[in-house]
């Protein structure tokens, strides 16, 4: 499959309308022949993991954004379901502490991008400052934009010290968040995950997608793309991000290091 129409090209105007949230490109077999793909794409990567860790010359930055439901959680839990749990690390960010807020908005997130070889998955992330206060008008729109300026830089920096980015933007409907609510409500083992903010914030629906077309459009660049995942099928969702990442993985052409010495006629007794 080619992903190249899911990328938003460097400096463009997004439309999130032109992205059909329930396409299946990314799983167009059976959900049995889907669910064994992505079992062989999540051995796969568990194999660059592993790479990737020996090697140690890149380190992998995995951002996951999307409204309430979109299925950060699952992503993570599914797409990286193979994956030795010691090579993974996902960090998710809530409301800024006091603390936070006293200081720039990228002075929380910097400590926590990955070191080489190790693979980091944002469950939310800095864009958080570009989207949430934006819509509900705590800074200006000159702000917004400096801020913009500030994560390309940001990134860039990142990109320059051997850090792949992929940012993942998972797109569903504003049925599908409604049933997806509304399942949360029914069923006694989802209810925790259920606030009466998300009712708030769904009625923000238009204004979001607004701040995530212009968040979009002006932060995806050559060295940290954006991806508009559709995203109202999970199996879709899965398969799309896994083979991405994959992709992304394989071109990287790594080699397990030599040994650090001649091993030649060492014997272990």
């Amino acid at each position: 499959m080619n992903f190249s129409k899911y990328r938003i090209k460097p400096g463009s105007r997004v439309d999130l309308k032109k992205w059909d949230p329930d396409d299946r490109s990314a799983s167009p077999d059976s959900k049995e022949e889907d669910h064994k793909r992505l079992t062989e794409l999540g051995v796969r990567l568990n194999e660059l993991q592993d790479i990737l860790y020996a090697e140690r010359k890149h380190g992998v930055l995995v951002v996951l954004q999307g409204m309430d439901t979109s299925g950060k959680d699952g992503t993570i839990r599914h797409v990286f379901s193979e994956v030795d749990p010691l090579g993974v690390q996902a960090v998710r960010f809530k409301a800024p502490t006091e603390d936070e807020l006293a200081h720039d908005f990228l002075w929380r997130v910097h400590p926590h991008a990955p070191g080489k070889g190790e693979v980091v998955i944002f469950n939310r992330s800095h864009y958080e400052d570009v989207l949430v206060v934006r819509v509900h008008k705590l800074i200006t729109p000159a702000e917004c934009k400096r801020r913009y300026a500030e994560i390309r830089n940001f990134e860039r920096l990142l990109a320059e010290s051997a850090t792949v980015i992929l940012k993942f933007y998972l797109h569903i409907s504003k049925d599908e968040q409604k049933r997806r609510l509304q399942e949360r409500l029914d069923d006694p083992k989802k209810q925790w995950k259920f606030s009466r903010g998300d009712l708030a914030e769904r009625k923000l629906w238009s204004q979001y997608m607004k701040a995530y077309a212009d968040a979009l459009g002006a932060t995806s660049t050559d060295q940290a793309p954006w991806y508009v995942v559709p995203a109202n099928s999970k199996t879709n969702r899965n398969l799309f991000i896994s083979s991405v990442l994959l992709d992304t993985l394989e071109g990287l052409k790594m080699r397990y290091p030599p040994p650090q010495e001649n091993l030649e006629g060492i014997v272990v007794q």
